[in-house]
């Protein structure tokens, strides 16, 4: 028989302190009834002797200090998950709310589960294809990867997730691909634009989605990053998939961490974010990877917007730390009109070399993003000496490699938001950009891969000339 106790001494924020309760466990799940009749949820956040202190996942109006009522279930928050969870919608505490049939479980997932075990890790070895040439081409994403977005506010950083979202599959072999989307802190419009483009092209058939809406309570965003890698767990490593997590926005989480923090009087760390936010968000980034002896994998891109698009600040600082590279939007490229606007001198992916090459993507593609990143760095180094001592100072090379810099921004990084490039595409496009550079300079490129590609571009570059 379930317990029910009517001792409810203290509330503050989101936080509920009960006393004289009995062998009340951490994370348990404790049901709250209010005067009226209604029933509110909330979870054990600490226990100290007799007593135990509730974070409510719904609110805290209309709760009445001496006759609400709590009862303690004895279990922590669940996931219902089947395989007919793939292309619903669910709220952020896992609740159906597409008006779609009630999911049958075949079984029901605690949704705190551990990191995965490092032993028991497989090493990312295998290409997945975005459509996205400054992703596939420059910063190639790899199966078991953790890469995150680091963006701004007013980027265009939703559009970017949902077209990875839309486009992303692993090639080669016919394998089942999924896709987990978490939306946390996000407006109703913006919910809808996930949701519609989802089910305009289709995608909506083989994804997840959790939403989190500005206006639901704050506390809900924490559980749901966990109720998403809860489904995508499911379905990796017991449905065999090769799952894709996109989580965003990874700061409107952070905040709600600090607001129950600040509730529950916690010495504050950096920026008044509570000092534990690196064990919290690695307790989110590690769930990704792919498993020894298991077929399927989870990759994650988390999305977060930095305050003031300031890299220092403490969520993208750990995030960078925790994860496998980062992919930095700017917001001089997005002035100028340029979509996707990844800074391609900023962003990195450190697994790059371990999904590329002949039997992945193609046998050139190391020196091709080698030497197209090179150059491009040198052309945006003219950009700014042409700022600064005007074209007259610019050398005959230098104006070559501004020339390629303009270029490469307009056909190589800026695309179409409905434009998914194959990885033959974008290495061509790059084999194109780069027949206009003299020959001699294409020093990172070997000789062998010069001799196979170049000369058919050089040509197509000097057809494009005599046509102008």
């Amino acid at each position: 028989m379930i317990k029910e106790y009517n001792t409810v001494r203290e509330i503050v924020g989101p936080l509920m302190l009960v006393e004289e309760v009995e062998g009340v466990k951490y994370e348990e799940l404790a049901e709250i009834e209010l005067p009226n009749g209604d029933l509110r949820n909330g979870r054990v956040l600490e226990v100290n002797r007799d007593r135990a202190l509730i974070q409510l996942l719904e609110g805290v109006i209309g709760v009445n200090v001496r006759e609400t009522k709590v009862r303690f279930k004895g279990k922590g928050m669940e996931l219902d998950v089947a395989e007919d969870i793939l292309g619903r919608v669910f709220d952020g505490q896992g609740r159906p709310i597409d008006k779609g049939p009630k999911i049958i479980p075949e079984k029901r997932l605690d949704i705190n589960s551990s990191p995965i075990n490092p032993f028991a890790r497989d090493y990312p070895s295998e290409f997945i294809q975005t459509g996205l040439s400054t992703i596939d081409g420059l910063n190639t994403l790899v199966r078991g990867q953790k890469l995150p977005i680091f963006s701004g506010s007013g980027l265009p950083h939703a559009k970017m997730a949902a077209q990875i979202a839309r486009q992303a599959r692993v090639l080669g072999v016919e394998e089942e691909f999924a896709v987990v989307f978490a939306a946390m802190g996000i407006t109703f419009e913006e919910a809808q634009f996930f949701i519609q483009d989802f089910q305009k092209t289709g995608a909506i058939e083989r994804s997840v989605l959790f939403v989190n809406l500005a206006n639901d309570p704050a506390i809900e965003r924490i559980s749901t990053p966990r109720f998403a890698l809860t489904a995508a767990e499911y379905l990796a490593f017991e449905k065999d998939m090769h799952v894709l997590v996109i989580l965003t926005d990874m700061t409107n989480y952070c905040e709600a961490l600090r607001e129950v923090s600040a509730a529950r009087q916690e010495v504050p760390g950096r920026r008044g974010y509570p000092g534990y936010l690196y064990t919290d968000l690695s307790s989110i980034y590690e769930r990704a990877g792919r498993i020894r002896g298991k077929k399927g994998s989870i990759t994650q891109i988390p999305v977060l917007s930095m305050p003031e698009d300031d890299k220092t600040h403490p969520i993208p600082d750990l995030t960078g730390y925790i994860t496998e590279g980062q992919l930095v939007l700017s917001r001089a490229m997005h002035r100028r009109g340029i979509y996707p606007p990844v800074d391609v001198l900023q962003s990195l992916s450190r697994l790059k070399d371990k999904g590329i090459g002949e039997g992945k993507t193609r046998e050139d593609h190391s020196d091709v993003f080698n030497q197209l990143f090179a150059a491009y760095a040198r052309g945006l180094e003219a950009r700014e000496l042409e700022v600064i001592l005007g074209e007259a100072a610019l050398s005959d090379i230098d104006r070559i490699f501004y020339r390629f810099a303009e270029d490469f921004e307009r056909r190589y990084i800026a695309q179409e938001e409905t434009e998914d490039r194959g990885i033959e595409l974008t290495l061509d496009t790059g084999w194109e950009l780069m027949a206009s550079l003299p020959t001699t300079e294409l020093k990172r490129i070997r000789v062998a891969f010069l001799e196979k590609y170049l000369s058919r571009f050089k040509e197509k570059v000097e057809e494009k000339k005599e046509v102008s």
